[in-house]
Formats: structure tokens, sequence, C-alpha cells
């Protein structure tokens, strides 16, 4: 299974003050997690590069990206709203967390590799065409999404979002847009307070009750994500995957656990081997908690290469 595994320094870089969750240690603790494994032999390891202004573009104003550029401090921080923040690395960050997921879809696109996972932060599903929030600067997926589309001639994509919370800024950047298909499961009432209505005819939300558990994410996909998959049939497959869901996760109220993790990513694989030729790239979201997040990404990239724990002895 060729699978490529993207990250960038940078996303150790960006820090929003002390004791925020959204925080350095996630993507060093996945990167520890997936070396220890030794998932990290299985797969090729990139080095992502910044994404262009063009490239951000496709997703947002340009009034958004000036913005940006003007809030980047030259020290200390600047204030994007009460829960996102940036230092004078943010920018740098946002740009190779996007970047990745550009690289990740050539990638992938090309044929070169199967499947992509990008390992960066900041996330990016909480930034809306014109706003950042929600820990979000810019919307890393859909600029993805956006490339695959206007660049390298894919025709119809999937995205799949299993955060914790609504990706509202991926459907606001997408609703409307036939050539994608967004499926979402999330906590309801929870941050940002929205999905419950789908803005487009091509956006499917299944909100989850708190304390739901993995059965309930069974009955989501199962009963609304996979038959749609089914009939729009993408050649492409992105996912925006946040583990904040996890029960560790005092983010949210929801029970999942790991092996919901894998078993998610086992319903899109599959359907991405049914459509797409088993092309998917997935770009890490959420997930506070420090050992669920490095314990359940493991299941994830398992699944993305399709080997257990035995393929490894």
């Amino acid at each position: 299974m060729r699978v490529v595994y993207l990250s960038h320094p940078s996303s150790t870089l960006h820090e929003m003050g002390r004791d925020h969750p959204e925080r350095p240690d996630r993507v060093r603790v996945i990167a520890d997690r997936l070396l220890s494994s030794g998932l990290l032999d299985l797969v090729e390891s990139v080095e992502a590069p910044p994404a262009t202004r063009a490239q951000l573009l496709r997703a947002h104003t340009g009034l958004h990206v000036d913005e940006m550029e003007a809030r980047s401090p030259v020290s200390g921080y600047s204030r994007v709203d009460p829960d996102t923040v940036m230092n004078p690395k943010t920018l740098l960050a946002a740009r190779h967390a996007a970047g990745a997921v550009v690289t990740a879809t050539e990638l992938v696109v090309s044929g070169r590799f199967q499947r992509a996972f990008c390992n960066v932060r900041p996330p990016g599903h909480h930034a809306t065409r014109e706003a950042a929030m929600g820990f979000c600067f810019f919307n890393n997926v859909v600029i993805g999404i956006r490339h695959a589309l206007e660049e390298l001639g894919v025709q119809r994509i999937a995205l799949c979002d299993f955060d914790v919370h609504h990706g509202n800024g991926s459907e606001d950047i997408l609703a409307g847009d036939d050539r994608v298909l967004m499926l979402s499961t999330f906590q309801s009432p929870l941050y940002p307070y929205c999905g419950e209505q789908p803005r487009g005819s091509n956006i499917i939300s299944v909100p989850l009750a708190p304390y739901s558990n993995g059965e309930a994410l069974r009955k989501a996909v199962s009963g609304f994500w996979l038959p749609a998959l089914e009939r729009f049939k993408p050649q492409v497959i992105f996912i925006s995957a946040g583990f904040d869901a996890h029960r560790d996760d005092e983010i949210s109220h929801l029970a999942w656990t790991d092996n919901d993790y894998a078993w998610v990513t086992r319903q899109v694989v599959s359907q991405a081997d049914r459509h797409a030729g088993g092309r998917v790239v997935s770009v890490l979201e959420g997930g506070y908690d420090l050992l669920a997040l490095a314990r359940s990404v493991e299941q994830h990239v398992r699944e993305l290469l399709e080997v257990g724990a035995e393929g490894l002895e």
C-alpha cells in the first residue's frame, strides 16, 4: 500500500499561549506514536511546502488572506477571536499546513501514492471563505479539494468530516458546489452551533446527541454516508480527521473509542476502493487528549495502510 505522510517543522512553532488545547505537542505525539509502532517505516515521509497565494485564493477571499498577513505579529500574540491566536510563526505554519494538503492531493491524484495523511497544524475546517475562527486560519482540506478540481482534472470529490465539531468553514465554502459531496457527523449542540440544517443539497450532516457512543457513529455512517457515497461515486475522498469525539477528550461529550476511529476509516477506505481507485487524502483536524489522539491516529493510519498489528510482526 503506497501511503505518503506529510508534515513540516513549522507545525510545532505555532502556539496560542500556555494551556491552550490546540498545542504543538499534538503533532509531536502523533509522529512519536507512528514511529514507535513501526508505521512510519511503511510510508514515505515528505516535508510539506507552503501553499501559494493562488492556492489559498481557491478557498478564501483576497481580503481574508491579506488580513491574516496583516495580523501576523512580529512578536507576542495577535488575537483573531476569543479562542484563536497568532504568534510570529502562525502564518508560516498555516501556509505549510495548507501546502501539505495541496502536495498530498497532487501525489495521490497523479497515482504516485494511493493515500496520504497530513500531520499538520493549525487545523482548518472552521475557517470560512472570509474569516479565521475555531483554532483555524486557512481551510486546509478545501484548499486541497479545490486544487484537485481546478488544476488536476478531478470531477467528483467526497469530503468525510468526523471531527466532533461541525466543519462550518468547509460547508461555507463548498455548499452548492455539486462537484463535492460533504458528509459530516458532529456533536450537537456544540461549537460552532450550526450544521443541523445543511446549506446545500451537496451537504449531508448527521448531528449526534451529547454522550452518544460509537454505535451512533455506526448508524450515521451506515445510514447516511455510505448510501450517499454509493450514489455519488467520488473519484477521490478527502477526510477531515478530527479525533476529539474520543471519550477521553474533555473538549466534547461524545464517547468514541480508538476502535471507532478504525471502523469509520475502514468504511471510507472501502468506498475509496470501490469508486476512487483507493485514493484518500486525510488531514488532521481536532483531537486534544494527547494519549487518545496518538492511539486513535495510529488506528486511522493502520486502516489507510490496510495493515493490522499482525502486519508489523
